[in-house]
């Protein structure tokens, strides 16, 4: 005989047991987005410099990664560096959050192997320093052979830039076969040559620390996300958070679009003269 406590997926904190209870595994996103934001406020809360926040914000990564693999969730992408963070951030911080990102690649590979977790990216790879690309490609290729979750790392990520990339990419292909006047744009085309290509679009996007804005974050592929914004900030963020931002997404009705099921059964108004 099947239980409630058998349907619990194993590792899942007791609080985190008590939220997972009140969802439905069969309505979970199949893609989630988060916005991690606060670091710094964090970090000024506590009159601490701001990579501390930024150092702090690793756990939060660990704890989120780790719940949404338990759970089952197919994919997970998390904005990590931004391309305005790259050009608007002191050189200092920048420099932090590179070695940051290298350290925590080579001590996150085991947890991510052992949690059936493999590791892509998106952004303008080819711009970070090339010790860092070197250690994401071999964190890549370590995680290249499991079949669990895809984590994506948004490391000089800009939706802007993305969308420049893929009708650049659009218009070469076209140039390559045939010439640039069977060059064919439509929604399907342009999604074939995003970054994402090989997810699907999100169906659920968390931001972090209370701000109300996607700040040039997968501007097409959240189209029809639903979004979730919590107050609070990424370093205090964790499993638990997830799971009660998954738990507001199913109390929502997504209708793309569309009427909900009891507007669609209706009559129209009469619009008198």
């Amino acid at each position: 005989m099947t239980t409630l406590q058998d349907k619990v997926p194993k590792g899942l904190s007791h609080k985190e047991v008590e939220v997972y209870r009140h969802l439905d595994p069969a309505k979970l996103p199949r893609h989630i987005a988060i916005i991690m934001d606060g670091n710094g406020r964090w970090a000024r809360r506590r009159h601490m410099p701001r990579v501390a926040g930024h150092r702090a914000g690793v756990a939060s990564v660990r704890s989120t990664v780790e719940t949404a693999a338990r759970i089952h969730i197919p994919a997970l992408t998390l904005y990590a560096f931004s391309e305005e963070n790259w050009k608007r951030r002191p050189a200092t911080e920048v420099s932090f959050l590179m070695s940051l990102l290298g350290r925590y690649l080579k001590a996150e590979v085991p947890t991510l192997n052992e949690n059936n977790i493999r590791l892509e990216y998106i952004g303008r790879q080819h711009e970070l320093p090339a010790e860092v690309q070197e250690r994401m490609s071999w964190a890549r290729e370590a995680t290249a052979r499991n079949t669990g979750m895809v984590l994506t790392l948004a490391l000089n990520y800009s939706a802007r830039s993305e969308l420049v990339d893929a009708f650049r990419a659009m218009v070469t292909a076209a140039a390559q076969n045939g010439g640039i006047e069977h060059l064919q744009i439509d929604e399907k085309a342009v999604s074939r040559h995003l970054y994402t290509r090989h997810l699907p679009d999100p169906d659920l996007v968390v931001r972090t620390s209370g701000e109300m804005r996607l700040s040039n974050f997968l501007l097409w592929q959240l189209a029809y996300a639903e979004i979730y914004v919590t107050p609070t900030l990424w370093p205090d963020f964790r499993g638990v958070h997830l799971l009660e931002g998954i738990a507001e997404y199913q109390k929502r009705e997504r209708r793309y679009g569309g009427l909900n099921h009891n507007d669609a059964h209706k009559p129209a108004e009469i619009i008198k003269a």
